[in-house]
């Protein structure tokens, strides 16, 4: 059974999605240095091979971190407003 979460107050939830983007930003940021200094990395290691093999490469780093740093922000989200503890179990005797 879910009680009232605290995302429910549009004060809160707008506080909450600013943080998130916040973080969301910071991410895309640490991302872009982050492929910037793996492709230049390979290019001293292996040379100009293809530059599909460059793209491939920056698109794999990238759609990884982001999609990893979006689904722990929502973690984030939700541990930290307040919106888990919103959610009870039912005992067993309850569920008879």
């Amino acid at each position: 059974m879910a009680g009232r979460s605290p995302l429910d107050d549009p004060k809160m939830a707008a506080h909450a999605w600013a943080r998130y983007k916040r973080l969301m930003m910071l991410m895309f940021g640490v991302t872009t240095v982050v492929v910037i200094v793996a492709l230049v990395m390979m290019y001293r290691e292996v040379g100009m091979v293809s530059v599909h093999f460059f793209i491939a490469t920056a698109l794999g780093i990238s759609f990884s971190m982001l999609l990893m740093s979006a689904l722990m922000g929502l973690v984030f989200l939700s541990s930290g407003t307040g919106h888990d503890e919103s959610v009870t179990e039912k005992d067993d005797d309850e569920q008879r």
